[in-house]
């Protein structure tokens, strides 16, 4: 499972938090392998403390965004997933795309969790030789109950 940085925003947001806590505490217990990429690592800097700080209790294998990664990405906006101004959107969607993980989480309904995006990013992605990328909230990944 790829985090974006609104995951980790969301943990502090009134909106979110339930959900974000608890996948969180899914994280805790095992439930998920966790990617981060350098870019959402980056992306963190400006925020507050509070919300840098969660990573550091955060069981997570960091990934790279690399040239391929900027490459499909161009690709996603050249296709028109999106417009230029969620570059970094798109970033994310390849790095999670070239790196083979199975689901990218977010809370970003404009721009990512969205059908009509999830099937141009995946229509890209197919174009380009990748497989498809599962795209979900934490809403609709959290595990409520075990058992």
């Amino acid at each position: 499972m790829y985090l974006d940085t609104s995951v980790i925003g969301g943990y502090f947001d009134k909106v979110f938090e339930q959900d974000t806590r608890l996948l969180f505490q899914n994280i805790k217990d095992g439930i998920y392998d966790v990617f981060i990429s350098d870019m959402t690592k980056n992306e963190l800097n400006d925020a507050p403390e509070k919300v840098k700080n969660l990573l550091d209790d955060l069981e997570y294998r960091e990934i790279f965004v690399t040239d391929e990664c900027e490459d499909l990405a161009e690709e996603y906006m050249k296709e028109k997933v999106v417009g230029i101004a969620s570059k970094e959107d798109c970033i994310h969607i390849a790095a999670a795309t070239i790196n083979n993980i199975d689901v990218l989480v977010s809370w970003n309904f404009k721009h990512i969790v969205n059908i009509q995006r999830i099937r141009g990013y995946n229509t890209v992605n197919m174009k380009n030789g990748y497989r498809t990328l599962d795209i979900r909230s934490p809403k609709e990944v959290v595990i409520y109950e075990l058992g």
